[in-house]
């Protein structure tokens, strides 16, 4: 039974949103160090590397993770407001968590607090990205 539930759990999509979701996690927190080392308060280099990483993040799924190909200006509008509305929630409870941890709890190490709300965003988009945004449509043809 639990051999069942790992092949099915270990598939080439989630296999493929784990390694792009690790590169969208570098490039979020490679541009967030790279603010802060050119002087950006955190709260600020946490909305600059987000943006960054949402950017990065929608191309790699769409096309890669989980092989969305219809361009179609209606429909990519759509998909891309879905997406960026279901990041920019999660860019929120980043923000959101790394103020309460640095802030409300006096974490000092800023880069822990950007591990840790990394972490539950990545399930999160995961999530949000399977249900939401690009679920497949039995309509759609390959």
């Amino acid at each position: 039974m639990f051999e069942r539930l790992l092949n099915k759990a270990m598939n080439r999509e989630t296999v493929s949103y784990l390694i792009f979701g690790v590169l969208t996690t570098l490039v979020d927190w490679i541009s967030y160090k790279a603010f802060r080392l050119a002087g950006m308060d955190y709260r600020l280099a946490t909305i600059c590397c987000q943006g960054t990483a949402i950017l990065f993040a929608y191309i790699t799924n769409k096309l890669w993770v989980f092989q969305s190909y219809n361009f179609h200006p209606k429909y990519l509008l759509k998909e891309m407001t879905s997406f960026f509305s279901c990041r920019i929630l999660t860019a929120v409870f980043t923000y959101v968590a790394m103020v309460v941890m640095v802030d409300g709890m006096g974490i000092k190490q800023d880069m822990i607090c950007k591990i840790i709300v990394s972490a539950i965003s990545l399930v999160l988009n995961y999530v949000f990205s399977k249900l939401f945004i690009f679920k497949k449509k039995s309509s759609e043809g390959k």
